[in-house]
């Protein structure tokens, strides 16, 4: 096996725990200066809101919110709205409001327009200039508050879903608190909850991954396992369960920043770039089909990794721990999110199948192999 040497990102402070939101304010109080508050409609519309609204209000200017993946027109509209008036940002919600809160943030010390710096598109470097952020996720897959990329997406302009990358832009402040993830309807706990398994899938995966990073993936791996069948439950097994994806989708952060990601991500980042669909139904979707490919494979290293992934994350040995994996995927998801749903066409498939690739895959897909996931994902 190769073995590239890792590099660890993550947060300066992580607050873990249920009811960890309550750290938010004396976090704030402690260093009083202009903040504002990134949020999503659903969480003003929370009972954690409502609990910190009067004393939050005293704490920040005003909010922002954002209600989908933020375009480049979004954040330098907020750049524009807010330079020179802000030196902290909160981001409260899911990958999309922690990932503008992100680009807001290192954007608000840069002086070009988002689109220039932003990978595939871009024509100059990222500095190392961001605001001080706190994250505090409401959902549990993108990690999005323990990465070092900010994804901003265009899907009328440029036609782009691409990053903003550096070390600095990880959030220096991380707030997991399980709680916030009670009531979330079940299609969005088991679209995220898929999505931070994937991550942790294809970086074990990754050819840029060693012992180090593989053994961060197994470890998300099993927390996912012990939380995918009770995600919904609202009872002390639910509770737990939470928690559990809690972790492992942070550390699917830090694992696909140390190792990367692979070809369902190549494909799933082109797809965005033109549908509004949900990244994590995206990804498992596009997962299924790829265990089944996997399960053909003969490549030596895949073989190997997927029986010791069998080992450690149902103590067995079987024939076909790729096949095996999938049924217990699909069996045990709280609904079943990969049936139905919205249609892709011809012209859109070929449109990503262009532009996909399996980048930090440990062997090459080709064209017909991802066309091959992309039509068992969304068959016509």
């Amino acid at each position: 096996m190769n073995n590239p040497v890792s590099e660890l990102y993550n947060n300066q402070r992580t607050l873990f725990g249920r009811g960890s939101l309550q750290k938010l304010l004396p976090l704030l109080a402690a260093e009083p200066q202009p903040t504002l508050l990134f949020c999503g409609h659903s969480f003003l519309r929370s009972a954690h809101y409502a609990e910190m609204k009067e004393a939050l209000s005293t704490h920040i200017l005003a909010y922002e919110i954002v209600s989908h993946e933020a375009s480049p027109a979004d954040i330098d509209g907020w750049v524009a709205r807010w330079r020179g008036q802000v030196k902290r940002v909160v981001a409260i919600g899911g990958g999309s409001v922690i990932d503008a809160a992100k680009a807001f943030s290192a954007m608000m010390q840069h002086p070009l327009p988002v689109a220039r710096y932003l990978e595939k598109v871009g024509d100059t470097a990222v500095e190392a200039l961001t605001l001080p952020l706190i994250a505090v996720p409401t959902t549990a897959g993108t990690g999005s508050e323990v990465t070092q990329n900010a994804v901003v997406t265009d899907q009328q302009e440029i036609q782009v879903k691409a990053s903003l990358r550096h070390p600095l832009f990880v959030p220096g402040v991380a707030i997991l608190d399980p709680d916030l993830l009670r009531g979330t309807p079940d299609t969005v706990l088991a679209s995220c909850a898929i999505d931070a398994f994937t991550h942790l899938f294809e970086a074990y995966l990754s050819k840029k991954g060693n012992f180090f990073t593989r053994q961060l993936a197994i470890s998300g791996m099993q927390q996912f396992i012990r939380a995918w069948p009770a995600l919904n439950r609202m009872d002390d097994t639910g509770d737990a369960a939470r928690e559990a994806m809690m972790m492992a989708s942070w550390l699917g952060g830090v694992s696909l920043s140390s190792a990367g990601l692979g070809v369902i991500h190549g494909i799933a980042g082109e797809l965005g770039a033109i549908k509004p669909f949900h990244h994590g139904e995206v990804c498992g979707r596009l997962l299924f089909p790829f265990l089944q490919q996997l399960a053909q494979s003969e490549h030596p290293e895949q073989q190997q990794l997927m029986q010791e992934l069998d080992s450690q994350l149902f103590g067995r040995s079987t024939m076909n721990p790729a096949l095996a994996l999938h049924d217990w995927l699909q069996q045990q998801a709280i609904v079943a999110f990969w049936q139905g749903g919205p249609h892709l066409s011809e012209e859109e498939k070929e449109w990503v199948l262009q532009r996909a690739n399996s980048k930090n895959s440990l062997r090459e897909y080709g064209y017909e192999e991802m066309k091959q996931m992309l039509v068992a994902g969304w068959p016509d």
